[in-house]
């Protein structure tokens, strides 16, 4: 055993075969040290992976110092989970009357923006944009989207203006879409109505570019392939 005070050791550590007794000793008191470092991180990682269940059901066993820790643990996923119930909150799209605006709308909360789709049985472009809107309320869960008939939140409201979009934060109107044109007709994919309500900042759009746009360059690239060059007209000419 290297680690006997020997005098065959005493020798083999004067010819320097075994290394000073000294540094033996320090560098067991620095392997003790790298292992308590260890296991301290070991526990510290305990705390972060129990539940705030196990947190308190282990209470009794931690020390003033752990139990400094633990709050800050607990502080921080309660945060968590808070955050992740507002992101969570609604994914449908709600049906409201008039006597509803004021609670679903004005008093939405702080920080919650809500998307009202005014509209009215029997419009096509009113029912497309309602199946459109069932897709983005799915996927912005943290977002309110609102669905109302036009004449019973505003008596009168006229039909030529609809659809309409009205877009809201904490009650304040911050865009406002109104009427079959805003929206392009018929053809109005789920994908174009993200991009409009996100250039309101109401959604955060994973879209890297207006998709109507697209259509709009696919459009005139086929007119212009349609149009004959000057020279293939002067050609037909002659």
């Amino acid at each position: 055993d290297p680690d006997k005070d020997t005098e065959w050791n005493d020798i083999l550590r004067k010819k320097g075969i075994l290394p000073p007794k000294e540094n033996q000793e320090e560098q067991e008191r620095a392997k003790e040290d790298e292992q308590l470092e260890i296991l301290q991180k070991s526990l510290v990682k305990t705390y972060e992976d129990m539940t705030l269940e196990e947190l308190e059901e282990n209470e009794d066993e931690f020390n003033e110092e752990d139990e400094k820790a633990i709050e800050m643990y607990r502080q921080q996923r309660l945060a968590e989970m808070k955050a992740a119930q507002m992101k969570n909150k609604f994914g449908e799209v709600l049906e409201i009357s008039g006597k509803d605006y004021v609670q679903e709308v004005t008093k939405a909360g702080k920080g919650i923006w809500v998307v009202l789709h005014l509209y009215k049985q029997g419009i096509p472009l009113c029912a497309l944009i309602n199946q459109h809107l069932s897709g983005l309320a799915k996927k912005f869960r943290d977002v309110k989207f609102i669905k109302a008939i036009s004449t019973t939140c505003i008596p009168n409201y006229p039909d030529k203006n609809l659809p309409t979009i009205f877009v809201y934060l904490e009650g304040d109107i911050r865009a406002q879409f109104i009427g079959p044109l805003v929206f392009g007709g018929m053809n109005l994919t789920r994908d174009e109505l993200e991009w409009k309500i996100s250039e309101s900042g109401a959604i955060k759009t994973d879209l890297e570019e207006n998709p109507r746009k697209q259509i709009q360059d696919q459009l005139m690239s086929s007119i212009r392939a349609c149009i004959p060059t000057r020279g293939e007209s002067d050609s037909e000419d002659d």
